[in-house]
């Protein structure tokens, strides 16, 4: 794999539960990038709004979500022993809390918000100064890097999709049904694409990776060959 030297700045954006983050994460292992899980942020921002009861029947508390945001501290570690990228609330380890269903079910419900995702993006352009970087969501290559060196849209079938996350979640030991996990992905692709603050779409200039019937290293060996054509 012939990597660039050049540090790029590198948008994925695309569905829920097409392997954004999986890819992401495998890619700046191998080429020794910075990874910044947009998502993780507002799942941990949903987490918080949870924990405090601000979320009752598909709606949020925006005003007292809006007083007690400042209280949410983000950062992220890698955990060398378990080779994985680690999410922390106010120094709390909480990523196997933030990927489980019951959070799923809520952050596009945060993340529709205007002044949740501005705080997020001020943090995300923050860590990303130095280049170096590849970040995945549904509006890096829209919003928070519109003038990324290289924009890629994942998508894959829906079915496809909500078999993988159902497998991943049951691997976890999560109680659930493949019907209530391609419901949640239906529900989460239709709020995402819908709301009014910063859509899921594709940036006119993002390739589209659709990577239904692609192996992780086959998805990784595309992206750096779109790298090195830049």
């Amino acid at each position: 794999m012939d990597i660039p030297e050049k540090k790029l700045i590198i948008a994925i954006d695309g569905h829920s539960s097409c392997g954004k983050s999986t890819v992401a994460k495998d890619l700046a292992k191998k080429i020794k990038y910075t990874y910044i899980d947009s998502g993780a942020m507002y799942r941990v921002v949903t987490l918080f709004a949870m924990r405090n009861n601000l979320i009752s029947s598909d709606k949020v508390d925006e005003n007292k979500l809006a007083h007690l945001i400042d209280q949410v501290n983000i950062s992220f570690k890698y955990n060398t022993k378990k080779q994985r990228h680690e999410t922390y609330l106010n120094a709390e380890l909480v990523e196997d809390e933030i990927r489980q269903m019951a959070v799923s079910n809520n952050v596009s419900l945060i993340a529709k918000i205007k002044f949740v995702r501005e705080k997020m993006v001020a943090f995300q352009r923050e860590l990303s100064k130095e280049g170096g970087v590849i970040m995945d969501g549904r509006d890096i290559g829209t919003v928070v890097f519109p003038n990324a060196d290289l924009k890629i849209f994942m998508t894959a079938d829906v079915e496809i999709r909500a078999i993988r996350r159902y497998k991943e979640l049951k691997d976890k030991g999560e109680n659930i049904s493949l019907d209530e996990i391609r419901e949640n992905v239906s529900k989460r692709d239709y709020i995402d694409e819908n709301r009014d603050e910063s859509p899921l779409r594709k940036a006119d200039d993002a390739i589209v990776l659709n990577n239904s019937h692609l192996t992780p290293d086959e998805q990784l060996d595309w992206i750096v060959d779109r790298m090195n054509e830049l």
